[in-house]
């Protein structure tokens, strides 16, 4: 059969909602459904990369602004040497501070904002799904994803200052959409770190999704706040070998099967 990844960037404008915990967990939760995944951080603060078991990112030798360097200047690195293969089953470009470095020299260079279009493309032969941790900015860094990307999915963070930051960062989409990524879709808002016990939070979910549901996919699945999940990263292990047993398990476990269900409906 030929492999076809589906790429997926996960994106907020808003630190804090957690995309790098659901970027680890989903990446997992659908290795575990026997899908090959590739991880790649595309954020200058490594989270994802420090999430997956590697705590130094600086001292990595390679890591994917090298790939991206390369890209620029068509004298391309290998994708082996910057490669981690994670105990849990996916595969992980990770990411350090120097990509901090190239997103200012993406300013000044061609075809800007489909620098990671052209690395990932010939990538989507080897894996079934590619998830793209984007940074907390709308800058060029995540243009670039959403300018690779299939889908968004977008993280938000049960309150309602995360609630109204979703506007503009829909604008965003809708702009690269239109302007360099016709085929970008939504493949959903994911309501994340909800108190079950507050109607605050209860609140929040319903206005999200009396606001959206018309226009773009809310996820039922909704991921509960957790002291054991924000251990998880401090460990190097996702949330199944951590708590496999506790509800932000099963939350994603949840998730990772709508998603499924949802390529399988696009597709």
């Amino acid at each position: 059969m030929n492999r076809q990844a589906t790429i997926i960037a996960v994106v907020n404008q808003k630190g804090g909602t957690a995309k790098t915990t659901t970027v680890e967990n989903l990446g997992i939760g659908l290795s575990r459904h026997d899908k090959k995944v590739l991880l790649i951080d595309t954020d200058p603060q490594a989270s994802l990369t420090i999430s997956l078991g590697n705590p130094r990112p600086d001292d990595l030798e390679l890591t994917l602004s090298d790939l991206l360097n390369g890209t620029i200047s068509e004298n391309p690195v290998a994708l082996d040497e910057v490669l981690i293969h994670q105990q849990e089953g996916v595969d992980l470009i990770p990411s350090n501070i120097s990509l901090a470095g190239l997103e200012v020299s993406l300013v000044n260079t061609m075809n800007r904002e489909r620098i990671l279009k052209q690395f990932i493309e010939p990538l989507r032969a080897r894996y079934d799904y590619i998830l793209l941790d984007c940074m907390p900015s709308l800058g060029m860094l995540t243009v670039n994803s959403l300018s690779a990307a299939d889908a968004t999915l977008i993280p938000v963070q049960a309150n309602y200052l995360s609630a109204k930051g979703l506007e503009q960062l829909l604008s965003t989409i809708n702009q690269v959409k239109r302007q360099i990524n016709p085929q970008l879709c939504i493949e959903g808002i994911l309501i994340t770190m909800v108190d079950a016990r507050t109607n605050y939070a209860k609140d929040i979910s319903k206005l999200i999704r009396d606001t959206y549901r018309d226009d773009i996919n809310v996820f039922e699945t909704e991921i509960p706040r957790s002291v054991r999940a924000a251990e998880t990263s401090a460990e190097g292990k996702s949330i199944f070998a951590h708590d496999p047993s506790g509800k932000v398990a099963e939350a994603y476990e949840a998730l990772t099967q709508e998603v499924l269900n949802y390529d399988e409906k696009r597709n």
